[in-house]
């Protein structure tokens, strides 16, 4: 594990209401520790989870468009907003990497074409594979290095096989590198031994996969999904019994 904790420079924090800087991410956290080889990041849409994770890897010097130190493209609205204001700390610092946006990962692909850096990702176009083959691709590839690599939603193109095949990749991988993936996926925030810091709890905490909403609700769905969605498509009690 290299990377030690993340610091919120709340002295440097410019006094705005504007998305992120209102976040109670920023408010109500000083120091968010790492002490494992993988942490997950979990909350809600908007607590926070992508605005820390694209901080972390502006500081790290990935592109934030998606990438690693070496890629220069562009996509827009991809700025690390709270970027400058955050401190890593390091023992020992690595540099190599990669951050993963799954939601430019198209643009990342077209890059990847542009530079013909074909032989980083399989040795073929990542375009001329399927969404869940590409990703894979970039799973098995280019996160074969000691390094630290950072996640926004990997989940967003695989089936539920390709998750838990996901998970071996990282069992294979987090002996020498260092996870921080941002999911919703109940598969994923399964593995074992990984920490996971829940967003949903001010100041930021660390939380039990079991007390995750990602797990309960899920487990609840498929323990009572007639009566789930009876409820939720607001179906009386006299229309249910016939």
């Amino acid at each position: 594990m290299f990377l030690k904790s993340a610091t919120i420079l709340k002295e440097k924090i410019p006094n705005s209401k504007d998305h992120p800087f209102s976040l109670p991410l920023i408010k109500n956290n000083d120091v968010i520790k790492f002490s494992a080889n993988i942490t997950f990041f979990v909350g809600e849409n908007g607590s926070g989870k992508s605005t820390l994770l694209e901080a972390i890897a502006y500081q790290c010097g990935f592109n934030t468009a998606g990438g690693g130190r070496n890629n220069n493209h562009y996509v827009e609205a991809s700025e690390a907003a709270l970027g400058d204001y955050v401190r890593l700390s390091w023992l020992p610092k690595v540099t190599n990497g990669f951050f993963m946006r799954s939601e430019s990962f198209y643009q990342f692909a077209t890059h990847v074409d542009e530079v013909d850096a074909h032989d980083w990702y399989g040795g073929k176009s990542l375009h001329s594979q399927s969404h869940g083959e590409s990703f894979f691709s970039l799973f098995k590839n280019r996160f074969g290095k000691k390094g630290i690599y950072l996640l926004d939603e990997p989940e967003a193109a695989l089936s539920p096989a390709r998750q838990l095949s996901f998970l071996s990749i990282l069992k294979e991988l987090s002996g020498c590198s260092q996870f921080i993936i941002a999911t919703h996926s109940p598969i994923l925030l399964g593995y074992p031994g990984a920490h996971i810091i829940s967003f949903d709890h001010s100041p930021l905490s660390l939380i039990k996969y079991e007390d995750t909403d990602h797990y309960q609700i899920t487990r609840r769905f498929l323990e009572n999904r007639n009566k789930i969605l009876k409820q939720l498509f607001g179906i009386s009690e006299d229309e249910r019994d016939r």
